[in-house]
């Protein structure tokens, strides 16, 4: 990326009416909306429909490994808040590291973060299916599943401003279904009130085999699924472009992230260890639906239920949009086919939705093919999609930071603390994941089409190599 033009994308940045001149989008995201959006983003089905898994499995050293794999993605996103401060941008992830590491990084990375949305949105819709089995269980999952999809892409094609309010209310609903559950849980622990009240107590957290029952290596190896639900807090990187004031708000997001993860996950994991054994809960069920059960709550099951659909249509909602939004960034580069760039009249990347939406739908027929094994397939491949995004982030900020050691670039006043030793252990977190899940024959496939989906991403630069080529000299 030429110099002229990292200054044209900062000076068109800086302005909160309109947006970057060569991307064209209306900034109709207001810092009410950005902000519900970054907490909404640290909250998905990872924490309200998979941690039942890892519950069962591990037990409450579930905890340690979200508090962990928080502090990770703390760094990451303070690395992302300082590139996003140097220059905020809708292309994000893949224009920092075609920036600093060279345009292949950048391709990669695009295409990358397009597939872990597209690999989550198939896992969301999967969930989706199921949480609407609980209300009507004779409908075939895969069918729920379309719906859910369809309904989602319609309200991504009518303006920005829709989708922040839908993502508004669908994050406030997540954010009141915690708090219920925290408020709720302390009330059982403290005043024993329910059926469960005499038997609940903090002493669940080590009393049943322990704080790590199954021992360390076991707990590690749940590390995976936690990462996966991390997924997406660094959405609010790609609203820079759609952003009234992108540099404050994301800034104040950003700072914000430690509390969203102490609150909503390490707080309510707390909660729910507490409140009942991790012995006593089932996998495949939510354990927010099976605790205000027990504590008896009328009808507490159907409302819980419908708080985890809410975060799967949530996290679909937000796929589309950042799916759409990253390849109509690869499309301005020359990296994705040329009609990806058009916007239609509500400055939305029309094209770019539409093919996004249609390899989602790939998850629907997933869904009827392996309807048990869906899920852990789908999410492993996002996850490595996820890893190599969040890897990128890592590697452009230290670049960034060694061109202004040399003079090269201007700091910026919302430096990443501890750099650059806190981005060698955040990458070298993120390679222990991967080694973790080289143990797993589930996670390994996921590991397998990734090395399968990088010799595409191979293969596909080199033609778009040669196009480009092939365009300078007949323009010569």
């Amino acid at each position: 990326m030429t110099s002229a033009k990292v200054e044209q994308q900062a000076v068109g940045s800086g302005d909160a009416g309109t947006a970057t001149p060569d991307e064209g989008y209306r900034r109709g995201l207001s810092a009410r909306q950005i902000q519900m959006m970054a907490i909404g983003g640290a909250i998905g089905t990872g924490l309200f429909y998979g941690s039942s898994t890892g519950i069962a499995t591990i037990g409450p050293s579930l905890i340690a490994c979200y508090a962990a794999a928080g502090l990770v993605i703390f760094f990451i996103m303070r690395a992302l808040g300082e590139l996003l401060t140097y220059r905020p941008t809708s292309g994000s992830f893949a224009d920092y590291a075609r920036e600093f590491c060279g345009p292949f990084a950048g391709f990669v990375t695009g295409w990358s973060y397009w597939a872990a949305w597209v690999a989550s949105c198939m896992a969301e819709v999967t969930a989706a299916g199921h949480y609407i089995a609980y209300w009507w269980p004779a409908v075939p999952v895969w069918a729920t599943a379309a719906v859910a999809l369809g309904v989602l892409f319609v309200a991504n094609l009518v303006s920005v401003a829709l989708f922040g309010e839908l993502e508004f209310w669908f994050a406030t609903v997540k954010v009141v279904a915690i708090i219920a559950l925290i408020v709720i849980g302390i009330g059982v622990l403290t005043f024993g009130f329910s059926s469960v009240g005499d038997t609940a107590s903090v002493g669940h957290l080590w009393a049943d085999g322990g704080f790590a029952p199954h021992g360390a290596w076991q707990s590690m190896l749940a590390l995976q699924g936690v990462v996966f639900a991390y997924l997406g807090v660094e959405l609010v990187g790609l609203t820079a472009g759609e952003a009234e004031n992108p540099k404050q708000t994301l800034r104040k997001a950003i700072n914000t992230l430690p509390v969203r993860i102490a609150v909503f996950y390490v707080g309510a994991l707390i909660v729910l260890l507490s409140v009942l054994s991790w012995t006593e809960y089932t996998p495949g069920v939510s354990p927010f639906v099976q605790v205000f059960t027990r504590v008896g709550i009328p009808g507490a099951a159907g409302i819980m239920n419908f708080v985890v659909l809410t975060a799967a249509l949530s996290a679909c909602n937000s796929g589309i949009y950042s799916a759409g939004r990253m390849v109509r960034g690869l499309a301005l580069n020359g990296e994705a086919p040329g009609v990806m760039k058009r916007l239609n009249g509500n400055r939305l990347p029309l094209p770019a939705v539409v093919l996004s939406t249609l390899v989602m739908g790939i998850g629907v027929v997933v869904n009827v093919v392996s309807p048990d094994k869906a899920f852990v397939y789908i999410t492993s491949v996002s996850a490595c999609a996820g890893l190599w995004t969040w890897a990128m982030i890592l590697v452009a900020h230290l670049r960034y930071r060694a061109k202004v050691r040399a003079g090269l670039l201007p700091t910026v006043d919302f430096r990443m603390p501890g750099a650059p030793v806190t981005n060698w252990i955040a990458l070298a977190s993120l390679v222990f994941v991967v080694v973790l899940m080289a143990t797993s024959s589930d996670t390994r496939l996921g590991l397998y089409v990734w090395g399968v989906w990088f010799t595409v991403l191979v293969i596909g630069h080199q033609a778009a190599k040669r196009r480009a080529a092939r365009r300078i000299l007949a323009r010569e």
